[in-house]
């Protein structure tokens, strides 16, 4: 007989936050008495309760004067399940980071998108802008249930693409804050409505199956206090991780029969990536398989796994409150049981699935309809007008013209779908102009990388990301070319600080931010992000990149396998271990190398310069002096183009100019 479990917490001592979260009135105060008040910020208790809204006090880290008020600025975050922007929603988003942001807006990791740089005064307008633009921002922060996440393909003659959407889009409901507080606050208690639920999702929300929900609350799942801390869902089909399944606390997987019609999921949970430095009880950990449930039950058994971790997850530390401890601590086993005690009855053994593939859909696709969507690739998903490359003005145009539909992917890019073949042209033409790379010019490094904001905008970071990243990518490539490995590529993954929002613990080379220009190094995830990587190095001064992985770029392109196809970077450092590629690191000397040429956006260089190394070796283990030279970006940009007209590497025509320039002016030189 399966025992109802009780409701009661067993911690001895909240954290600050669970009394702030009490004491909030369902989210209203102190957000709505200091919402009035003519400031620039929000008190420290109020900060904590806006994040439910979807709002993060942050300050321009740029602008700072000793002795002087911060730059603050908030930062905006849709809930957008499955990543869904209809245009309407786009174009409004768009005007806003005009108006009111910083004149750009950011693809997120969660497939949602960002405003930064919105003050106070603005912030009721802005989020009153985007609900009755068919969005919402409640629930993107906080401790609760965040964005849902679903594959951006926009598949029309594979139902379970369509079934994956549809329960992203329920789940998300059935975990929606059901508070009044958001639409008081923001618009002045009118409720805009963009959608009928679900009657199913109705019904069990309101369903009390073995203390799944308080009863006569204004939170019937979350109660006064809400989560421990913020819970992470995702939906995907067999076979397709591009949502990083691993990496939720729930994920459900879509289980069809031989005629496409849905049966049910499998269930995964206690996956979490968010650590701390030196704090060994704080890990990032992928999700355990928990069984199989049929359609019929699986908002039961969400409700069920959600109540498991509201009355049992950590309360008194919030750096130990994810569902990932609770699995670690209780192992599969109790937490299944557990959770079968909610469930009200036996969870199912897992169905059988084809292996996990990372999929990005970039790129133009027939959609099965006989209509086209395209996948667009957004580098750190930083949408900007910058020189020549117009990447927000292309969108723009787009939406407005055709008002197409969006989904912002699980990798910070965008697909634009249901696009008629007589638009193709069209679109394509307005990419062009604009600069926008087709996917067969983009290097596939860039390509399947990530970075989180970071510096200057986010109060966690220790050191930069999204702004290092094109200078890492550049000086990474260069390497590859010069231990010929011209044509390599793995998934790089960067982050400021060790929370992992870019997810860097599942890349085949991650960045974790330690101290300014200081990272610690992981390697060895599997390309397909199924297995978690491992630390390498704990603090890497950026200028020592190169020293550091010369010896496993060489000692990779030396030892490789291949079977039914070449081994990949992670699989590889995971498959000799990491003391084997310290060993062979440690007696590594480099051969002479040429100019290594890198774009001057990494942590250490100065914006809008060049940075020109050259490697000597000093000792055995290939300790290195980096001789710097800087050059203006121009003549950086003049010289890429160059090369690309004569086929060339940058570094080889660059070390040819500069010997034809000290040769020609040899005799000139004093003996």
């Amino acid at each position: 007989m399966i025992q109802s479990p009780t409701q009661t917490p067993t911690v001895p001592k909240l954290s600050k936050v669970e009394g702030l979260k009490e004491r909030s009135n369902y989210l209203r105060e102190p957000v709505a008495t200091e919402i009035l008040q003519d400031t620039n910020s929000f008190s420290e208790d109020a900060i904590q309760i806006l994040k439910f809204h979807g709002s993060y006090q942050q300050d321009n880290r740029d602008n700072r004067v000793k002795g002087q008020e911060k730059d603050y600025q908030f930062m905006l975050r849709t809930r957008s399940p499955g990543g869904f922007i209809p245009p309407q929603l786009y174009l409004t988003l768009d005007r806003l980071s005009q108006e009111y942001g910083n004149h750009t807006l950011r693809a997120t990791t969660r497939q949602g998108f960002q405003l930064h740089g919105i003050l106070k005064k603005n912030l009721k307008a802005a989020i009153a802008a985007i609900v009755k633009s068919m969005g919402s921002t409640l629930g993107a922060c906080g401790d609760l249930n965040r964005n849902v996440m679903a594959p951006p393909a926009p598949f029309k003659n594979r139902p379970e693409y369509d079934w994956a959407w549809e329960y992203a889009n329920n789940i998300a409901d059935l975990l929606t804050p059901q508070t009044g507080a958001y639409y008081e606050i923001w618009l002045d208690g009118e409720k805009f409505v963009t959608g009928e639920e679900n009657p199913e999702v109705v019904a069990a929300r309101q369903s009390n199956s073995n203390g799944t929900i308080f009863q006569d609350k204004e939170e019937p799942i979350y109660g006064t206090n809400y989560m421990p801390r913020k819970f992470k869902c995702s939906v995907t089909v067999p076979g397709d991780n591009s949502v990083d399944l691993f990496s939720q606390d729930l994920s459900l997987v879509v289980i069809t029969n031989d005629r496409q019609e849905l049966q049910g999921f499998n269930v995964y949970a206690g996956g979490g990536l968010g650590r701390t430095h030196n704090k060994e009880e704080t890990f990032p950990r992928v999700a355990d398989p928990i069984g199989y449930v049929a359609k019929e039950d699986v908002y039961e058994l969400v409700k069920a796994i959600v109540a498991t971790q509201r009355d049992n997850g950590d309360r008194a530390d919030r750096r130990h409150a994810r569902l990932k401890y609770l699995l670690e601590e209780w192992g599969v086993d109790k937490f299944r049981s557990v959770v079968e005690g909610y469930f009200g009855k036996a969870i199912a053994p897992l169905k059988p699935l084809p292996e996990w593939k990372y999929l990005d859909f970039l790129g133009w696709h027939e959609q099965g309809d006989g209509k086209l969507f395209l996948g667009i690739s957004i580098e750190s998903g930083r949408i900007k007008d910058e020189g020549n490359f117009k990447l927000r003005t292309a969108l723009r145009e787009i939406v407005e013209k055709l008002q197409l539909p969006m989904r912002v992917t699980p990798h910070q890019n965008v697909v634009l779908y249901d696009i008629a073949p007589e638009q193709q042209s069209q679109i394509q033409q307005i990419l062009d102009r604009c600069g926008i790379k087709k996917v067969s010019e983009i290097d596939p490094i860039v390509r399947y990388s990530m970075a989180c904001p970071a510096l200057p905008t986010c109060g966690l970071a220790t050191t930069e990301s999204e702004r290092a990243m094109p200078g890492i990518l550049d000086r990474i490539r260069a390497l590859l070319t010069k231990v010929g490995l011209p044509e390599e590529h793995f998934v790089v993954r960067m982050t400021g600080c060790p929370n992992g929002c870019a997810r860097p613990y599942l890349a085949e080379l991650g960045f974790v931010g330690r101290a300014p220009n200081v990272y610690q190094l992981w390697l060895g995830a599997d390309p397909h992000q199924t297995r978690l990587a491992e630390p390498y190095i704990e603090k890497l001064d950026i200028q020592d990149l190169e020293a550091a992985l010369e010896p496993l770029f060489v000692y990779f392109k030396e030892e490789r396998q291949q079977q039914v196809e070449l081994e990949s970077f992670g699989n590889f450092c995971h498959r000799v271990g990491l003391e084997a590629l310290r060993s062979f690191a440690a007696t590594y000397r480099s051969a002479p190398a040429a100019l290594e040429f890198t774009n001057g956006h990494s942590a250490s260089s100065v914006m809008g310069e060049t940075i020109v190394e050259t490697p000597s070796e000093t000792t055995a283990t290939a300790t290195k002096i980096r001789r710097r030279v800087t050059v203006r970006d121009d003549v950086y940009q003049r010289l890429k183009e160059a090369a690309a007209t004569q086929g060339k590497p940058v570094v080889e025509l660059a070390t040819e100019a500069i010997e034809a320039y000290l040769n020609a002016n040899s005799d000139s030189q004093p003996s």
